[in-house]
């Protein structure tokens, strides 16, 4: 959680929409978010929070989890005195200023929180069969799979909610031969996807990891969709030969509604959650994983297991740790959560696990310029282009992730122009966020829309027609692109300038295709298993859009199951 320290700046600026007193016990008011107003309703009894309840929001669709944790901390503490959870900032704080101005309305004075203060009963010594550390994608996957294969679970995330990096994952899950696929006409195999995968890694990738990923992707897409995921579209992303990647109804970002569904399967089997819950140390004896050392607030206990699933990501906003094992990266921005700082692979180390492919670091190539917002792969996979200040094009679009930042590195500025029409926007709803987020430049013309981005219109619109004839006869003459979907004709037109940010880290601790974690001497460290962004090998020098989710799910999964069936040794 971030600290509570600008609370009086940021609300002296929020835009109060209005308050309204309903009666003697409920009261709304409104504070501005990220993305705009959050509307409250305060239910107040003796003086007293008894309900807080958020009416209306425009913010994404994982801060829903952020704002009931602010709510349950208020209610708890009666206090407005809570952290902020990070990655959702100014949700947080404009939940707090909401909820801020109603307890106003009703002459309710909140007290100042001791934040020293952590309850005793929560951090005695307790036992498990299998502890999973990190709360992201792979974490979820990996304590429903192995609450079903019998074994008993506790999973520690040290933030204030559970989804890490998956919150942020806007595209999709990529998986070969599913019944979707099918269903729509598509011609795909596992081997082409392994082909696909070993060729956007630059066949740097663990042989077997791969085939283990794209062998049981299609089974990943079943057990998410089981569990009550949305995939019901498929689409093409970059370095793909066909369409792959799936995604919710409307092109909704797809982590959140991930997460959703696999938080909600945890908390129907009764799965222990414990939030706040940051590990510090791994514990081992005789060569075996024994549990690990679980810090919270200023004071630490332990938990004894039976084996330890460890799922706590990269390292990618860690700028220190990035610069250490790329030094070219050095001053890139980072598209992160903040909790992505790697400290998961240094106990791995600690515990004699063994590192692979760290300087393998990855860039998207369209992150909002000088800001950290990413937008979606999804969004050239509809039919955007990316176009140079001089109004052209200068790469296919589809190009793996690597190939297109470096190509943008190479314009003037160091940066592009993604630029689409009113036909893209309707068939990604991803864009509404962006557009509401004042992330986009808009305009009814392309001679407009180019005055306004300062490119030259008339290349732009040569540009643009152009590309249009591609489309009309479905080849890509001048950059080979696959995937022409739709031509850039219907106004109004957009544009968002981008340019490359830290997105993945390829590089991790070192596993086999059961997930069982490597020492330096190629042996298994018994009782210790590791899933996700954590791990290195699956993705060799560059990860392909829509493959880090399928990473997660089939790793994770395979890593519940594992560790389950290892304490039945």
């Amino acid at each position: 959680m971030l600290k509570n320290n600008l609370v009086k700046k940021i609300l002296s600026t929020f835009f109060i929409v209005g308050s309204l007193a309903l009666g003697a016990k409920e009261y709304i008011a409104s504070g501005e978010g990220y993305n705009g107003s959050i509307q409250v309703k305060v239910e107040v009894e003796n003086k007293a929070i008894k309900n807080i309840e958020v009416v209306k929001h425009e913010e994404s669709n994982f801060t829903k989890r952020a704002m009931k944790t602010i709510s349950e901390e208020i209610i708890a503490n009666q206090s407005l005195d809570v952290d902020n959870v990070a990655g959702a900032t100014y949700t947080s704080e404009g939940l707090k200023s909401a909820v801020g101005k109603a307890v106003a309305m009703a002459g309710v004075t909140l007290k100042k929180l001791d934040k020293s203060i952590v309850k005793n009963e929560e951090l005695k010594d307790i036992s498990t069969d299998v502890v999973v550390v990190g709360g992201g994608g792979a974490g979820l996957s990996a304590a429903i799979a192995a609450n079903e294969n019998g074994a008993k679970v506790i999973l520690l995330e040290k933030m204030a909610m559970v989804g890490g990096n998956t919150n942020y994952a806007t595209g999709g899950i990529n998986a070969a031969n599913t019944d979707l696929q099918k269903k729509l006409g598509i011609e795909d195999s596992e081997e082409l996807f392994y082909q696909d995968t070993m060729k956007g890694g630059k066949n740097l990738n663990n042989k077997s990891l791969v085939k283990k990923m794209t062998d049981e992707s299609k089974n990943a897409v079943s057990w998410l969709i089981e569990k009550g995921t949305d995939l019901t579209e498929v689409s093409f992303s970059g370095g793909q030969s066909v369409k792959r990647i799936h995604r919710p109804t409307g092109g909704k970002a797809v982590g959140p509604v991930i997460v959703d569904a696999l938080n909600s399967t945890l908390e129907k089997k009764g799965i222990e959650i414990r939030t706040n819950s940051e590990v510090v140390k791994i514990l081992k004896k005789d060569g075996k994983i024994t549990g690990v050392v679980v810090k919270k607030g200023d004071k630490q206990y332990e938990i004894s297991a039976k084996a330890v699933v460890m799922a706590t990501g990269g390292f990618g906003a860690n700028p220190e740790m990035v610069t250490k094992y790329n030094p070219a990266l050095e001053g890139f921005g980072s598209t992160n959560n903040p909790a992505i700082t790697g400290e998961g692979i240094k106990l791995v180390v600690d515990a004699g696990g063994a590192l692979i492919d760290m300087k393998e670091i990855q860039t998207h190539p369209t992150v909002v310029h000088n800001k950290s917002d990413m937008i979606t792969e999804s969004v050239r996979g509809e039919g955007a282009i990316l176009v140079n200040r001089d109004g052209q094009r200068f790469i296919n679009e589809l190009e793996t992730r690597d190939v297109v930042s470096k190509a943008e590195l190479s314009q003037k500025g160091k940066s592009a122009f993604l630029v689409f029409d009113q036909g893209v926007r309707e068939n990604l709803s991803a864009i509404n966020g962006y557009v509401k987020k004042g992330l986009t430049v808009q305009a009814d013309t392309l001679e407009e829309l180019a005055k306004k981005i300062g490119v030259n219109s008339v290349e732009l619109t040569k540009t643009l027609n152009k590309y249009n004839e591609f489309v009309k006869n479905k080849e890509d003459l001048d950059f080979a692109k696959k995937g022409l979907p739709r031509a850039i004709v219907t106004g109004p037109f957009y544009a968002i300038e981008v340019s490359p940010a830290i997105h993945h880290t390829m590089g991790g601790v070192h596993i086999n295709d059961r997930t069982e974690v490597l020492g330096e001497d190629g042996k298994v460290i018994e009782g210790l298993y590791a899933a996700g962004e954590i791990t290195g090998g699956v993705h060799g020098a560059n990860r392909i859009g829509g493959n880090a989710v399928t990473d997660i799910v089939v790793f994770g999964k395979i890593a519940g199951e594992n560790s389950a069936n290892f304490i039945k040794k």
